[in-house]
């Protein structure tokens, strides 16, 4: 979608920047889905007659969007906004996955078998909606290494685990 124009007006009553005025003015419709993943943005040019500021400003805007990857520049084409959400969503998983992965072989050195590691798991989620005050209803079962474990409930008294 292209869009020539979008909401913007200077605060000349505050200390902020002019270029970061911007910046966050562009970051918020952006989040806020004014803007979608692939949407065109103005020129900097065309932006910058349109909201009478001076080209450079504008540019230092989209420069800095660029950077942290709000944005992506193509000479000729032009500006458009990036699809943040697929790829945090990819790297956050992969990052997920691999601490996962991590914490597995870590018990898995010091002995413990698959079986072992899932009961830890277990009752270390337990712990935490404990100590969130969230109800677990969660059982926790089975034999090995684990016999038991005391959990802090979220009102500070002990509470037997499995």
């Amino acid at each position: 979608m292209d869009k020539s124009t979008f909401p913007f007006e200077v605060d000349a009553t505050t200390d902020v920047p002019l270029w970061v005025q911007l910046r966050q003015r562009l970051i918020y419709l952006i989040n806020s889905g004014y803007f979608k993943p692939g949407d065109r943005l103005p020129t900097v040019r065309g932006l910058a007659s349109d909201i009478s500021i001076n080209y450079n400003t504008v540019n230092k805007a989209y420069l800095s969007l660029v950077s942290d990857g709000y944005l992506e520049s193509t000479r000729g084409r032009g500006v458009f906004v990036r699809d943040l959400d697929a790829e945090m969503d990819e790297g956050f998983a992969k990052e997920i996955d691999s601490l996962m992965d991590d914490c597995i072989a870590a018990c898995r050195d010091l002995g413990l078998s698959l079986d072992d590691v899932q009961r830890c798991m277990l009752l270390k989620i337990k712990q935490a909606k404990m100590a969130e005050g969230i109800e677990d209803d969660t059982s926790v079962e089975g034999s090995g290494r684990i016999v038991k474990v005391d959990v802090i409930g979220a009102s500070g008294g002990k509470v037997r685990g499995a």
